[in-house]
């Protein structure tokens, strides 16, 4: 269904734009939008699918300059790392090739967080737009 925001201008960004909607859809849209909102040039975005009985949630988080990260979330709302990735990130570590906080960091999104955290404060008070798909 078309979406139609409403665009306030973003106080962490000179001469930028911010909305923020809130939506509900089938388990998986999240990684639609997102896909979708990839496609636009300095965009910075985050958009997260609750966890639902039997499927875990998503989150999506995008910066011109970090790129993408994209992680599962369990159904009490914490990011759930795969076993293999906590496997390759104590290899590394081990190896001598990265600090192994540096790397949980990475997985658990921390530097997105720390990039998009001025933009979400700015958003205090912003008008918020509930957005529901036809199932």
């Amino acid at each position: 269904m078309p979406v139609d925001l409403t665009w306030t201008p973003q106080p962490a960004a000179p001469n930028s734009v911010r909305a923020q909607a809130e939506w509900e859809g089938h388990p998986g849209f999240a990684a639609a939008i997102a896909s979708s909102l990839m496609g636009w040039q300095r965009i910075r975005f985050e958009c997260t699918e609750d966890a639902s009985p039997g499927i875990d949630g998503s989150r999506h988080a995008y910066t011109p300059t970090l790129g993408a990260f994209t992680a599962v979330i369990g159904a009490s709302g914490d990011i759930m790392i795969p076993e293999d990735r906590l496997r390759a990130a104590m290899m590394k570590s081990a190896q001598g090739r990265t600090v192994l906080e540096d790397e949980l960091d990475l997985l658990l999104g921390r530097p997105w967080d720390e990039e998009l955290e001025p933009f979400r404060y700015a958003g205090d008070g912003a008008p918020v737009r509930w957005l529901h798909a036809a199932v």
